[in-house]
C-alpha cells in the first residue's frame, strides 16, 4: 500500500466534496436571496419612521401586513409567469414563492397607527410614535 499516494487521493476526494458543498451552499444563498425582498429603513422626522420595500411583480391583494408583538412582518406571493408560443417551440418561465420580511419595532411605536401605501412595486409602510414618546418642545417663561 503505498501511503502517500492513498493520501493524495483522500485529500482529492476532500477536496471535491468541499468544492461540490461550496457550489450548493452557493446555489441555496441564491434561492433565499430570491425571496427576500430590498427593504430601506428611513426617520423622516423625530417622530415618524419609513419603511420602503421593494416586491416588484407582486400585486396588492398579494400582500399581508401584520404585527406580532414586537415585530412588523410582510408577506407577500410572487405570481409570474411569462409565456413564449411560437410555431416551433414554446417557452415559459415562472417565478412563484413566499416573499418576506420581519422589522422589530421600538416600544415607542403606536401600532394603531401604521400606515402602508402601494404603488410600482414598492411597499411604503410608516410608522408613527405614540403621542407620549413623541419629543415635546417645553416652552421657557
Amino acid at each position: 500500500m503505498d501511503v502517500v499516494k492513498t493520501t493524495k487521493d483522500v485529500a482529492k476526494k476532500v477536496e471535491d466534496k468541499v468544492e461540490n458543498g461550496l457550489e450548493v451552499l452557493k446555489d441555496t444563498f441564491n434561492n433565499v436571496a430570491s425571496h427576500l425582498p430590498f427593504a430601506n429603513l428611513a426617520k423622516k422626522q423625530d417622530d415618524m419612521f419609513l419603511i420602503e420595500v421593494d416586491l416588484p411583480g407582486v400585486k396588492k391583494e398579494d400582500i399581508e401586513i401584520k404585527v406580532e408583538d414586537d415585530y412588523l412582518i410582510v408577506n407577500a406571493v410572487r405570481r409570474f409567469k411569462e409565456e413564449l408560443k411560437e410555431d416551433d417551440y414554446y417557452l415559459c418561465e415562472s417565478n412563484f414563492g413566499l416573499i418576506s420580511r420581519s422589522f422589530t419595532l421600538s416600544k415607542s411605536i403606536d401600532r394603531e397607527s401604521i400606515n402602508a401605501k402601494f404603488e410600482n412595486g414598492r411597499l411604503s409602510i410608516t410608522l408613527d410614535k405614540m403621542a407620549s414618546k413623541k419629543a415635546k418642545s417645553i416652552a421657557i417663561s
